[in-house]
């Protein structure tokens, strides 16, 4: 019975593992279909027997270790920059997947807890608490909505373009019982459940329908001249300069040669994220001489610096976007809303700080969360006539909760990839930015140090890119205008209809096999 039992649990630790291969850069989706489908068939059997709360705990568990361990094990390589953090990787590699794994153990004991009384129910059921516990792992204790189920399709930008109206995480809901069919399928009953089945692989259908609609209203649309580049920069500055005594001259001097100002164009420069060392955005004015020579008042540059703010005698330090003019006079500063724990701020800092611990991106200590996102408008304080909603790296990531304002044309991202080496990690990082982009109905402009930056339109499509390990810039000086998109609008409010619908369905087939 040991050994049986052992090769049961060997298998679901298995299905994780598959699974997180359906994830960027493979995007092996087709793999869903036999590990979601068995997972669950495998739950449904396990309900007609005593199996108790414990074991079915940790068969969730045991699959999103799987799961999580095999997609995000390039976090550790963050580690490996500092000597102090060598020593956490084995811990890294296995608390991080451990913990993000309970999330999935709470699906299957609530399932379990549930005990839906019929395949069809249990089908929804399933879906529905893999789906809402993916949201509560998205937004509780900071939130890490990463590497959600239905990113498997992050490459088929036209059946993505349906997030224009109900937003990643409903997609995602819908996905997760596509996926699942199949088990429906092979356990059915009654006609009832060949008809679900129907519905669900109509739907993709349905999605590539209007995907191509889509494609074509944008399309149709006149691509217009800007009145001003914007120029987007790709760099591939060492992370040395977090640690070591580097020259902020020198990266200066590299990151204006890449950029190539020329004088007779109005230009907006976008520089990746903290990208200048041992500068704050109220410092920057030092090195005025060497910008007077190289831009004019045609030009603007907006970057990553550390903003550095006096409160009550103390200094506050922000990982900020900032907007500077020819002369270097500060124009506009977003402080960064989502910080990264551990490598933006460390949590239950003073206990840890004890210990020897510090965050890994700085060496004066954790960040302070700035208040709100704004948008910058550059209009007001400057001849160009553009706004922007200004996102630093990870604030990506979160989809529904970029900004409550509309009023702007673009969206600045700016990123520094280099903490995850040449791994899979920035692969996976940039595919967010193609479902932001369909999300808001909006161009997203992508600068990124030791990352790819890129040129993404509204529907998702990379107009233009700079792949990793490859320095130069990209420009952005025609676009099309497009419409605002209903998820935009009311956000992850469909979500939670969405929720409504489930619960409906799983109670009126529970009536239905009652009656």
């Amino acid at each position: 019975m040991k050994k049986k039992s052992l090769i049961k649990l060997s298998f679901i630790f298995i299905l994780g593992v598959i699974s997180s291969f359906s994830l960027p850069p493979y995007n092996f989706f087709i793999i869903n279909f036999f590990s979601l489908s068995i997972f669950f068939g495998f739950l449904f059997k396990e309900l007609k027997k005593r199996t108790n709360y414990k074991k079915f705990f940790f068969y969730g568990w045991l699959f999103g270790f799987g799961f999580f361990s095999t997609n995000l094990y390039w976090i550790t390589i963050s580690l490996t920059f500092e000597d102090q953090f060598i020593l956490l990787i084995p811990f890294a590699l296995i608390l991080i997947p451990s913990f993000l794994a309970i999330f999935y153990g709470l699906i299957t004991i609530i399932f379990k807890l549930l005990r839906p009384k019929n395949l069809i129910s249990a089908f929804f059921l399933f879906s529905l608490l893999f789906g809402l516990v993916e949201f509560i792992r998205g937004t509780i204790f900071t939130g890490f909505p990463w590497n959600l189920i239905v990113y498997s399709f992050s490459d088929k930008i036209t059946f993505l373009s349906v997030l224009s109206l109900i937003g990643t995480y409903s997609l995602n809901l819908i996905v997760l019982s596509f996926f699942t069919a199949p088990a429906l399928f092979v356990l059915r009953n009654s006609k009832k459940e060949i008809a679900i089945c129907i519905f669900l692989f109509l739907l993709p259908i349905f999605f590539l329908i209007y995907g191509n609609y889509q494609k074509k209203l944008f399309f149709d649309k006149d691509l217009t001249e800007m009145p001003h580049t914007v120029r987007v920069l790709g760099s591939n500055i060492s992370l040395d300069r977090f640690y070591y005594d580097v020259d902020p001259e020198k990266v200066i001097t590299e990151l204006i040669n890449l950029s190539t100002p020329d004088f007779s164009k109005k230009i907006i420069f976008l520089w990746p994220e903290g990208i200048i060392p041992n500068t704050y955005a109220n410092t920057m004015s030092l090195y005025k001489d060497i910008f007077i020579n190289k831009f004019n008042e045609n030009h603007i540059i907006a970057l990553g610096i550390t903003n550095r703010e006096l409160d009550n005698n103390n200094y506050e330090f922000f990982n900020s976007l900032s907007v500077f003019d020819n002369n270097l006079n500060l124009l506009s500063t977003y402080n960064k809303v989502n910080l990264v724990p551990f490598g933006e701020f460390l949590p239950f800092e003073r206990t840890l700080n004890k210990l020897g611990l510090e965050t890994i991106t700085n060496n004066f200590g954790s960040f302070s969360k700035g208040q709100n996102r704004e948008i910058i408008d550059l209009e007001q304080n400057s001849n160009f006539n553009m706004s922007f909603l200004p996102l630093i790296c990870y604030e990506m990531i979160y989809t529904g909760n970029l900004s409550k304002k509309k009023n702007f044309n673009i969206i600045f991202n700016i990123s520094e990839d280099g903490w995850f080496g040449n791994s899979i990690g920035p692969k996976q990082h940039f595919s967010h930015s193609v479902f932001r982009a369909i999300e808001s109905g909006k161009y997203i402009l992508r600068s990124s140090n030791n990352g790819m930056a890129a040129i993404i339109n509204p529907l998702g499509q990379v107009e233009k890119k700079l792949d990793y390990g490859v320095s130069g810039y990209i420009d952005f000086n025609k676009k099309r205008d497009f419409q605002t998109t209903m998820f935009s609008t009311y956000g992850n409010k469909i979500f939670f209809i969405m929720i409504l619908l489930y619960i409906f369905l799983i109670f009126s087939f529970n009536r239905m096999k009652n009656e």
